[in-house]
């Protein structure tokens, strides 16, 4: 299995509010027909607006993907995934919130978002993201 992780932004600030630890998620979701709507996770990307954080993680694991589709294109999804990892955003210092918008926006490619989900994090922020990456992507 190769495995490559991606850290956008990790640096938390903000006040102790209660919804201090609002946060949105997207799974990342690896298309290798846009056409077919079929998909396999290989990653999230989560942000919380009140502490100006935002993190990406992105798992390549070549083995299920060729399982499942045996023609897919792991050359063409890494050029695609460092794209991502690069924030492929019109202006590279745009603030994570904004960063967050045109990153999980409809497209038809072979990298796509999940809807955005929100929630209220009980852990810390990074805890919360490993929990959802768990559950979503391993």
């Amino acid at each position: 299995m190769t495995e490559e992780k991606n850290h956008i932004m990790s640096e938390p600030t903000g006040s102790g509010a209660p919804d201090a630890n609002l946060y949105e998620y997207a799974v990342i979701r690896y298309l290798p027909r846009p056409e077919r709507s079929e998909f396999v996770n290989i990653g999230v990307i989560m942000m919380c607006k009140r502490r100006k954080w935002l993190h990406c993680e992105l798992r390549i694991n070549e083995a299920r993907i060729l399982a499942m589709y045996s023609g897919a294109d792991i050359d063409c999804l890494r050029r695609q995934v460092a794209l991502f990892r690069r924030r492929d955003v019109p202006h590279k210092n745009l603030a994570g919130e904004v960063a967050y918008r045109w990153l999980t926006a409809a497209k038809s490619a072979v990298l796509q978002t999940s809807p955005s989900h929100p929630g209220i994090a009980t852990d810390t922020l990074e805890e919360t993201f490993l929990r959802l990456l768990k559950e979503q992507v391993e």
